[in-house]
């Protein structure tokens, strides 16, 4: 029950922000237990943050414009 949640919480992460993404990835999230007891909020904007090390996030949230 708890890697569902935890597997619910990151699908959801990425669903919001999908758009941001750039396309021909893919991407492959392995989540720690201590996911699952974080707010959302700090789930997504870790979930962002590693987006930008990989550069796979494009757009405002990469720090950058896209064209």
């Amino acid at each position: 029950m708890r890697r569902n949640r935890i597997r619910r919480r990151l699908k959801e992460v990425y669903r919001l922000n999908e758009k941001k993404l750039f396309t021909g990835y893919d991407i492959v999230i392995i989540a720690r237990m201590r996911s699952l007891f974080v707010r959302f909020s700090e789930l997504e904007s870790s979930v962002l943050s590693l987006f930008r090390k990989l550069k796979v996030l494009g757009g405002e949230e990469a720090g950058g414009n896209v064209k």
